[in-house]
């Protein structure tokens, strides 16, 4: 099977190790170096999966398959933003990813996107520009998956009768046995209205509400305010 490791340091590598004839896939323009018993090619996986992969991680149509051809062989993957990297073990347990959070798995990992039907909450949320939460990836087979996360990385363990609030812009994987709801802030009154204004108003946007038993990755950066603090920061300086 396919080596995971990632790296040590603030903005660290992920570092694969493979023998001839394994393989695994990653996140497009994530190979930063590999060895020349390597094989690269791109790969859509289907245009309906492919597109709503797109929508639901931010991520392009297409993935990259490595794969050791000539013998073994390793390789140095990046994912796009700087930040930690964790390496999860699907199998027993199965983990739900969001927002650009794959960086690469073995092909004994199957990942597919699933979309979460909006309730009138949901659809006033996007009128007011109030993203994700309603898009997310399920990771099901047996293997390891490597997520990323901006900044730094933590894992919070979800206890029963203990929910757990979370910013949806710092989720990055969670125990898919969690139950896991969408809503618009952290208020419990006010009714509909009177969150959506609070959530506007606050800058709190979209939180995830997770009860039952398992582990939820965090991290510790919001990568939608730091492209925008880029673009800013850029149109400025123009």
């Amino acid at each position: 099977m396919a080596q995971f490791t990632i790296t040590e340091g603030a903005d660290p590598f992920l570092h694969v190790s493979l023998q001839q004839g394994e393989k695994i896939y990653c996140e497009s323009n994530s190979m930063v170096m590999m060895e020349d018993t390597l094989d690269l090619k791109g790969k859509m996986g289907g245009f309906g999966q492919a597109l709503m992969r797109s929508f639901a991680n931010g991520e392009s149509l297409f993935q990259q398959h490595i794969e050791a051809v000539r013998g073994a062989g390793d390789c140095l993957l990046s994912p796009v933003l700087p930040g930690a990297m964790e390496v999860l073990e699907i199998g027993t347990h199965s983990y739900c990813l969001s927002d650009g959070a794959f960086v690469a798995a073995e092909t004994s990992v199957s990942l597919v996107s699933r979309m979460e039907q909006l309730s009138v909450q949901g659809a006033l949320m996007s009128m007011f520009g109030q993203a994700g939460g309603f898009f997310y990836s399920e990771a099901s087979g047996f293997g390891q998956l490597v997520v990323s996360g901006m900044g730094s990385t933590f894992t919070l363990d979800v206890e029963p009768n203990k929910d757990v609030i979370i910013d949806n812009a710092h989720v990055v994987a969670w125990d898919s046995r969690l139950q896991h709801k969408v809503s618009l802030s952290t208020s419990q009154g006010g009714g509909l209205m009177g969150r959506l204004v609070n959530s506007v108003t606050s800058g709190e946007g979209v939180v995830l509400r997770f009860s039952g038993k398992g582990k939820v990755v965090i991290c510790s950066r919001n990568k939608d305010n730091f492209i925008a603090w880029m673009r800013s920061s850029t149109a400025g300086n123009g």
